[in-house]
């Protein structure tokens, strides 16, 4: 299903009317070619091209359509009119000197010996090319060139010393075209042209007979996996074959279709990819099988707004609002099928993390219900939307990325995607944030009241006896003990603060982990504590804040021992709402006066 899916996404954008959307003809696919070699059509160099843009390490060169490259193992493996310095021009990869070097000089008098098979290799893939390819102009130029290659006037060259740094990749062209050697007409018919396979079994995506591909593309860009990419489909144990047979004869998927799959994924993993997401470990991709506007949403609703627009999110919600009231996108059928694939390393391979497809629209009104459930009272500073790496990082140390628990992003997206309650770690994260930074954060706040709110969904229709639906602002009705303790502790802070304003630290800072995990510990002190500050008050004021905890205490029969993890969630809430409710509004008292904050 997931093969298949991405295989019509790739048929879908192989022929979108808009080339700059389009992605390459099977045999094909673009790389970033540093440096182009300038060739007259007897083969001498004209010059070297840099094709770079940038600024220092960030430089990055222009993206060719190609013949499709070689699946590069240990062994020497070729690519047809292009490659690294290795391969074209016998230059060692100095990352890969040194640390062969480190392993010991045979090691690396062996790599430089092997440099030679590189460029025996690259030039015997060119002279294999059949009729009319090998008597092309261009192909004859450059064999012309590999023939009379004269180290000497490269090393004249100014870009040399960027060559020798990196093993970057080139190409050829012919002096005056446009398109690379690589490109002409002659080359790419032999390129699309498929090898001419016989048809050797069944393909399991299209049903059609069709050449099995033993060794499928590696796939790119998934955060944490081998740079060099790594694989969903693969066979290289014994226990992973069945009947003797090898590789990818064990999960027969034709040439095209394995090209399909994998130029789909890695074009929707790639650098600068709207249709990406980071979600903890897992880097999560998603597409409809049709152009739709939700596959524009997706990426705000969930990703961080950048610089440029801090508005995108709060925008995308907006308009998610307005679609799933309506019933319609304003590209794209509410019926279309949408995916979203979540994907994490797995040493060589590629584990999937989740795997959700869904109606474009009902989709949407998961998400929808995700975000009503996070929506909470806020400071007039705060965003009204929270982006998911927003929500993770409130409940990671430091609130830094790398702290994030591993799994915790594709659980989450998962409960999402599938309108299920948020995993239990969301909320032992978050509570216990709070109790080390004595902090319920407006982030960590609408954590909590989600997960409540959809663990509470779940229960129904047998509620706990104190169960109610959280309210996005205070609920002065709301009869939870735990949630009125939490909003016991932020009055008492508040009588606290306007006794003594000069106060570096309250109470929250030494008791809010213990009030909130052990009441029955604290909050006699407290009580007894009050006192003395409300003494210090003026009679109105004094007057009203005790009105404020009778009313509190008013469901507060007595201090538990212990709160179980989701009252300490209630108990943060409650602290959150009634400390929002002290911001927004003055509490009226007899004196006018002293109202005054």
């Amino acid at each position: 299903m997931i093969l298949q899916a991405l295989a019509d996404y790739y048929w879908r954008k192989q022929s979108d009317p808009d080339p700059a959307e389009r992605l390459p003809a099977y045999g094909l696919e673009e790389k970033e070619i540093a440096f182009v070699i300038e060739l007259d059509a007897d083969g001498t160099l004209i010059g070297v091209g840099d094709t770079r843009t940038g600024e220092g390490k960030q430089r990055v060169g222009q993206r060719f359509l190609v013949p499709q490259g070689v699946k590069k193992t240990s062994g020497v493996a070729a690519n047809l009119l292009w490659d690294n310095a290795e391969y074209l021009l016998g230059v060692p990869d100095p990352k890969k000197l040194e640390s062969k070097r480190r392993d010991g000089e045979e090691k690396a008098a062996d790599y430089l010996a092997r440099l030679g098979e590189m460029r025996a290799a690259f030039r015997a893939k060119v002279e294999a090319l059949p009729e009319p390819a090998k008597s092309d102009p261009g192909t004859r130029a450059v064999l012309a060139f590999l023939t009379g290659l004269d180290r000497a006037v490269l090393e004249s060259l100014p870009v040399w010393p960027d060559i020798l740094s990196g093993a970057p990749l080139l190409s050829f062209r012919l002096h005056g075209d446009l398109d690379l050697v690589c490109q002409r007409s002659a080359v790419i018919a032999i390129a699309t042209r498929g090898g001419g396979d016989a048809c050797d079994g069944h393909c399991l995506l299209t049903g059609e007979a069709a050449p099995i591909e033993r060794l499928h593309t590696a796939i790119k860009g998934v955060w944490g996996a081998q740079t060099s990419g790594a694989n969903i489909v693969s066979f290289n144990l014994d226990a992973f074959r069945s009947y003797g047979k090898e590789k990818g004869e064990n999960a027969p998927i034709g040439k095209p279709a394995a090209f399909a799959y994998t130029t789909a994924l890695n074009n929707l993993l790639s650098k600068g990819s709207r249709q990406r997401l980071q979600v903890g470990d897992a880097s999560t991709v998603f597409w409809a099988e049709r152009p739709n506007d939700l596959e524009n949403l997706v990426p705000d609703l969930f990703g961080e707004p950048g610089k440029d627009n801090p508005d995108a999110g709060t925008d995308a919600l907006r308009a998610l609002y307005t679609a799933v009231q309506s019933g319609r996108f304003a590209v794209g059928d509410g019926q279309d099928r949408f995916h979203v694939l979540g994907l994490a390393p797995n040493a060589a391979r590629i584990s999937i993390r989740f795997w959700e497809t869904a109606p474009a629209l009902e989709l949407a009104r998961r998400i929808l219900r995700h975000f009503e459930a996070l929506r909470i009272a806020r400071g007039p500073r705060d965003p009204e939307h929270l982006s998911l790496f927003r929500l993770l990082a409130a409940c990671a140390v430091q609130g830094k990325a790398d702290n994030i628990p591993p799994t915790l992003g594709g659980d989450v997206m998962r409960a999402i995607l599938q309108d299920l309650p948020y995993p239990a770690t969301l909320l032992h994260a978050t509570v216990l944030r709070c109790r080390a930074e004595q902090r319920v954060t407006y982030p960590r706040a609408a954590v909590i009241k989600a997960w409540l709110i959809r663990a509470g969904r779940v229960q129904r229709p047998a509620p706990t006896p104190f169960e109610k639906e959280i309210l996005p602002m205070l609920d002065p009705d709301n009869p939870s003990p735990a949630y009125r303790m939490g909003r016991l502790f932020a009055a008492l802070e508040k009588i606290q603060e306007e006794a003594s304003p000069s106060l570096n630290a309250t109470i929250r800072d030494r008791y809010y982990g213990a009030a909130s995990g052990t009441p029955v510990a604290v909050f006699p002190a407290l009580l007894r504590l009050k006192n003395h500050h409300l003494g210090k008050l003026n009679p109105g004021r004094s007057v009203n804040l005790e009105r404020l905890l009778g009313e509190i205490l008013s469901e507060v029969h007595d201090f538990p021992t212990h709160l179980s993890m989701p009252d300490q969630g209630r108990f943060a809430l409650g602290y959150y709402h009634q400390r929002q409710a002290f911001f927004t509004r003055s509490e009226k008292t007899d004196d006018p006066a002293a109202d005054k904050e």
